[in-house]
């Protein structure tokens, strides 16, 4: 049996709850982190439904992990 990926394939819109699994914030965070330009933005589908870019996520993930080992050093 296989395991699905944690990443998102990068040529895919991901919705809020598969962000917030594979990044661990929450909701609120996502939402703060946005609005300050640290986070990439979500693109709007239909006036209630938003999503998010997967290979932004997967590149910002590899930036705050580059961060972390980097500062490690």
């Amino acid at each position: 049996m296989s395991h699905p990926s944690t990443t998102p394939p990068t040529n895919q819109l991901i919705r809020l709850p598969r962000v917030l699994e594979i990044t661990g914030l929450s909701k609120s965070s996502v939402y703060e982190f946005q609005a300050k330009g640290q986070f990439p933005k979500s693109i709007k589908l239909s006036r209630r439904a938003v999503c998010w870019d997967a290979q932004a996520i997967n590149t910002w993930i590899q930036s705050k992990i580059q961060a972390s080992t980097g500062a490690a050093k």
